[in-house]
């Protein structure tokens, strides 16, 4: 690109290049290099916008983060309509067949990268931390509302699905699973939990 041309959403450009080599190339693709070079623009881009490329990381999973809110709300939104199972579903699929998986790799890949997170995120990976949030409320939710059972330990079965279905999910180079074999892990899951209406 041109010295002196303006670029628009460089943020978001860079951003949705990162999105792109994490699930094409993995981890170890992502260098400030192949951003660039995906983002189609000059190299001292990235650097003129962040202090170097693991503050570049540290902010492109903290965006994908902030991006899952309207995910959470969607699926806190569907709670007493549907079944239980197919929401769960639904929003798993949704969510691990995302960019999420590759940011849980990329965050476990690079020490500097959780080390910068910690400042900002304490405790977990970002991505799951979130995600089990996101499924704690809407099972809550459901409690509430009689479809799941009044003792529904819903702190254990939102981390429960969501480490079953990133185990479902994990591998990037193979085929997604199909939906009935996400939609068994979850009623297996919640089975127990769940009451008829």
């Amino acid at each position: 690109m041109p010295t002196g041309v303006a670029i628009r959403d460089v943020r978001d450009q860079l951003f949705d290049a990162a999105d792109r080599i994490l699930l094409r190339d993995g981890p170890s693709g992502l260098t400030s290099r192949a951003v660039t070079a995906e983002a189609g623009v000059a190299k001292g881009v990235l650097h003129r916008h962040f202090a170097d490329f693991d503050a570049f990381l540290a902010d492109f999973v903290l965006d994908r983060v902030d991006r899952m809110d309207a995910q959470a709300a969607a699926l806190l939104g569907s709670a007493g309509r549907g079944t239980v199972p197919d929401n769960l579903t639904d929003a798993l699929t949704a969510l691990f067949g995302s960019v999420a998986v590759a940011i849980v790799a990329l965050v476990t890949f690079r020490d500097e990268l959780r080390a910068r997170l910690r400042d900002t995120w304490p405790a977990g990976v970002p991505v799951l931390t979130e995600a089990v949030t996101m499924i704690a409320a809407y099972l809550t939710a459901e409690r509430d509302l009689g479809r799941l059972a009044p003792d529904a330990p819903v702190d254990a079965l939102a981390p429960t699905l969501i480490g079953t279905a990133h185990l479902l999910f994990a591998d990037r180079r193979g085929a997604q699973p199909e939906r009935e074999a996400v939609h068994q892990a979850v009623t297996t899951v919640v089975g127990a939990a769940l009451r008829q209406p």
